[in-house]
């Protein structure tokens, strides 16, 4: 599949090059090449969904490393993979329940079966697992006593052969289809998310409250223009978010929207938390124990919020729900920005002198693009199912993922 491949090599590029802006962005541009590539999938005669899930992982597998810091990549790599697996149980389960049925309704000599002890869970299972040989009712009977078995006759044979082949290529169109129409529905979550958060906004702003924010957030912003709309009156403080400062970006925004809004400078939030009624952020990802990763200041914010107990509540769409735990080896928490954003550099040329102490300088500068807010700092999490407390977290990050998948990883050919 060269066009596919393509397109692999392009994202991972664009990953590599940081081209894709935003986890809203990367998570979707990561669904709809899974998609591609599972379309574009040749299925085996066995085992279709392990086709699958060995193919999705030898591309995610690549996209994670590319960026290891947009963990929206390898979450929605994380979530294809558990709806195969569903798709595959659901299958399972389906063609379990219709051989059981069409076992139990033979009609022909009814009274001649009466007294068959029932088919066996594992005999379906087994019977449903095999796709090597047609589930005839000789294999599915394996269990039962040979004399209430009628031998089918070798004429029918090849009747038999061609109908499991049938079979087995009906089955294996029909997981691939399941698997891309849940995909779709997952890229409509992805496109909607933003909406989905906003529609609860007028059950946690109320009149004529204080709300405080950092930085510049797309869910957020339509978060409080989503409760402008509904005739809520309040005041927003932006803190500005240097050494970016996309908080004076977002409060353009929500002027231009008729919310009142007022820019303070990072250093004043712990002056200003006592007139706030309400904290509300966006995140850059949502760990697996309700700690949450974000951009760099918000846990200050945090901290102060907790001091004057005024509610912390961060709002994301659930794409950026991560089945990781901070403590992870595959988890990479930080980034680390250009220092010019942050010193000019021929000002402080003089203290960067290469020449001297030993060829090392005196002054270093970091500039983290993230913080880590511990789950004890947060009130709430509104994400697009939902309000939730962080204890919750996991049981909802449990319905999106599976365990076999927390390590994206292709298998081994030896």
């Amino acid at each position: 599949m060269p066009d596919v491949q393509a397109l692999v090599n392009d994202f991972v590029l664009k990953l590599k090059r940081r081209k894709i802006e935003g986890s809203h962005a990367s998570a979707r541009h990561t669904a709809e090449l899974l998609r591609s590539v599972i379309s574009h999938q040749r299925m085996r005669q066995t085992n279709q969904a392990g086709a699958l899930i060995d193919a999705v992982k030898a591309v995610g597998e690549q996209l994670i490393a590319a960026n290891p810091v947009e963990l929206a990549v390898g979450n929605i790599v994380r979530r294809v993979l558990h709806i195969i697996r569903e798709e595959d149980l659901s299958s399972t389960a389906t063609a379990i329940e219709g051989l059981g049925l069409s076992a139990g309704s033979d009609d022909d000599d009814e009274g001649q079966y009466e007294d068959r002890p029932a088919l066996s869970a594992a005999a379906l299972a087994a019977a449903a697992r095999s796709t090597l040989r047609a589930p005839s009712l000789q294999t599915l009977l394996g269990d039962i006593p040979g004399s209430a078995v009628t031998p089918q006759p070798p004429s029918s044979w090849g009747d038999s052969e061609g109908k499991s082949k049938s079979d087995k290529n009906l089955r294996s169109r029909k997981l691939k289809h399941d698997v891309i129409e849940a995909i779709n529905e997952l890229i409509q979550d992805i496109d909607t998310c933003h909406e989905q958060v906003s529609e609860q906004a007028v059950e946690h702003i109320h009149q004529n409250e204080v709300i405080l924010t950092l930085g510049r957030s797309r869910t957020v912003k339509e978060f409080l223009c989503a409760a402008k709309e509904k005739n809520r009156s309040f005041r927003v403080f932006v803190a500005e978010g240097a050494p970016r400062y996309q908080g004076h970006v977002l409060a353009k925004e929500l002027v231009g929207k008729g919310i009142q809004t007022t820019v303070i400078t990072d250093s004043a939030v712990f002056a200003m938390i006592s007139r706030v009624n309400m904290v509300i952020v966006g995140a850059h990802a949502i760990m697996a124990n309700g700690g949450v990763v974000a951009p760099v200041g918000i846990n200050m914010v945090a901290l102060a919020a907790q001091r004057h107990a005024v509610p912390f509540v961060v709002v994301a769409g659930s794409h950026k729900l991560c089945p990781l735990y901070p403590h992870n080896s595959e988890v990479l928490l930080n980034d680390l920005k250009s220092p010019s954003d942050l010193v000019d550099f021929g000002e402080f040329s003089d203290c960067m002198d290469f020449g001297s102490h030993g060829g090392s300088p005196l002054l270093h500068v970091v500039n983290p693009a993230f913080d880590y807010v511990p789950p004890k700092l947060v009130s709430l999490f509104i994400t697009d199912t939902g309000g939730h407390n962080p204890s919750y977290m996991y049981r909802l990050i449990a319905d999106y993922y599976s365990a076999d998948d927390l390590v994206v990883k292709q298998r081994s050919t030896s």
